[in-house]
């Protein structure tokens, strides 16, 4: 039991690590400037690719890749899930550079919500009744964020749906964090450093005009993008994945927070509304995430019980009942 313990506080300072470094990372990307976003990106493309080889090297974790090779399905949503989240890097950097970083932090806050609505659509899962509110009042929410912004708020749109798709071919793949990030960015490797290499020569690169600590920065985009996922891989097997859902929400706290207190963007009534009716979302649907986890259980304690006893299950110890699968909108 100390064990258990002891490996779940583990998991929660992993799982705060992780969604604070992404909370805190628009902080990061003002230091790259003069390099614009496009440049940006493909440095984070490049060297994450880097990063990851280097850790695969370390752990000597190189027999995916001839499964992967094996598998033209697997290899094209790989190619697709690294097409999607460099759009969603992408206008991530350029939001945050821009002046636009409440704008992004509402799109991680609505990413969970896309995320159940793409499940309806493509899935055909069914929702339950405080679900459907929730989706409800995130439209409702949209609406007034688009009157408050005299224009659909796209930033935030384009990374929750970006965010939100990547997350439905990443559960199509079912490969591990470290090895999908490493098919990802040997997909965006090439065209990214085919576009440095391009800048370079019309002498349009800030790698090498900017000074050695320019360039360190840029190179840093690689361990910036690694660490976090790592850290959360850490925290996803040894923490329940209602407390993941729950940490989920800390890093557009950070983000909105950042936005308000440290860029000083402005934030009029209308869209403090907008943005309350995505909390008031949030909160419903992690009301009854909570709920319906907290049934399950239950029914799993009741049925345990009641059942006769029999031979202890080999995979289980002292034939204890196999753990409940992961949650999923139903």
């Amino acid at each position: 039991m100390k064990a258990e313990t002891t490996e779940q506080r583990a998991g929660l300072l992993y799982g705060f690590g992780a969604y604070g470094m992404w909370g805190l990372v628009p902080l990061f990307w003002p230091l790259l400037k003069p390099a614009g976003a496009v440049e940006i990106l493909a440095h984070r493309m490049t060297w994450s690719l880097a990063v990851v080889a280097l850790l695969l090297l370390a752990m000597r974790r190189w027999g995916w890749i001839r499964d992967l090779v094996r598998q033209p399905r697997k290899l094209a949503l790989t190619a697709l899930a690294a097409a999607v989240i460099t759009v969603n890097w992408g206008v991530y950097i350029w939001s945050v550079n821009n002046g636009a970083v409440v704008e992004s932090s509402l799109g991680y806050f609505i990413n969970p919500l896309v995320s159940i609505a793409l499940g309806v659509m493509l899935l055909g899962e069914r929702l339950r009744r405080a679900q459907w509110v929730a989706v409800g009042i995130c439209v409702v929410a949209v609406a007034v964020l688009a009157v408050g912004y005299g224009r659909p708020p796209w930033i935030s749109l384009v990374l929750a749906f970006s965010f939100g798709t990547y997350g439905l071919i990443k559960k199509k793949i079912n490969m591990g964090g470290l090895e999908s990030l490493a098919a990802e960015t040997a997909v965006q490797f090439l065209p990214a450093l085919g576009y440095l290499l391009w800048l370079g020569s019309r002498g349009e690169s800030t790698f090498t005009a900017q000074g050695p600590g320019h360039a360190a920065l840029l190179a840093v985009t690689g361990l910036v993008t690694a660490l976090p996922l790592i850290c959360f891989g850490a925290a996803a097997i040894r923490v329940p994945l209602s407390t993941l859902g729950l940490l989920q929400y800390l890093a557009p706290v950070f983000q909105f927070s950042l936005g308000v207190l440290y860029f000083h963007e402005a934030m009029p009534p209308e869209r403090w509304a907008g943005f309350s009716l995505v909390w008031l979302a949030l909160t419903v649907l992690t009301w009854d995430a909570l709920r319906t986890a907290r049934r399950s259980r239950a029914a799993l304690a009741g049925s345990a019980t009641v059942t006769p006893a029999g031979p202890a299950n080999p995979a289980s110890p002292a034939g204890a009942p196999a753990a409940p699968a992961a949650h999923e909108p139903a």
